[in-house]
């Protein structure tokens, strides 16, 4: 596995941001360790241009708000907050997306184990029932969203959840996403071009299950 040297000419680097701003974070393995599953250029431009797009609209707002509030100044509050919830969204999906990846037989792939495991067979009855589930959970999304694993502190289960765009039909109750699949067409077009479902069969060989079980250990 390799570092990722991937660079955006409209990134600025994290020592550089203003406190409270959001920024691109560095991936957890090069641009080309997730091949054959998914290519370098798929991978260069989703996280260079589409994720940095949801990063640099997020701040653009945050500082529109700022300054219309020390100005005392009016602003549209209604189209800039459903801005802001959309791109703070694709930022915080997308920061969750790269860290559940890792490459094939390098922390990707396989089944998971311990907690999470028992977890799944619990609520799910087998990791073939849940796996089966989370695929048509996500083959059948409805445009662009995510399919996610979500945990509910109200009635201590594992849930799937279709989360539209990156803000619509995911509900306070599921407190966390321990793991995403980013289903917008710019995810996977270049490798798959209309045929998600190979994107998503292929999504199974790069789950980083460690990860999701670390995020489940800290609810």
């Amino acid at each position: 596995m390799t570092t990722n040297t991937g660079t955006s000419s409209s990134e600025t680097p994290k020592s550089k941001l203003k406190p409270g701003t959001y920024y691109l974070p560095e991936l957890p393995y090069g641009l080309k360790d997730l091949e054959p599953y998914i290519s370098e250029q798929q991978l260069t431009l989703h996280y260079q241009k589409h994720h940095q797009a949801y990063v640099n609209a997020a701040n653009s707002l945050l500082e529109r708000l700022s300054r219309a509030r020390q100005d005392d100044s009016e602003i549209d509050l209604k189209a800039a907050t459903k801005e802001l919830s959309f791109n703070v969204g694709g930022v915080q999906l997308h920061n969750l997306f790269w860290q559940n990846m890792a490459p094939a037989g390098q922390g990707g792939g396989g089944e998971p184990s311990g907690s999470l495991a028992d977890a799944i067979k619990d609520d799910f009855g087998s990791f073939a029932r849940f796996k089966k589930e989370f695929t048509q959970v996500a083959n059948s999304c409805e445009g662009s969203g995510w399919a996610a694993l979500t945990y509910c502190i109200q009635t201590n289960r594992l849930m799937l959840m279709q989360i539209e765009k990156h803000n619509v039909n995911f509900p306070p109750g599921c407190q966390s996403a321990i793991l995403v699949l980013d289903l917008w067409e710019h995810a996977y077009y270049l490798d798959y071009k209309n045929e998600r479902p190979r994107f998503v069969d292929a999504f199974w060989n790069i789950i980083n299950w460690n990860i999701v079980k670390q995020r489940f250990s800290y609810l």
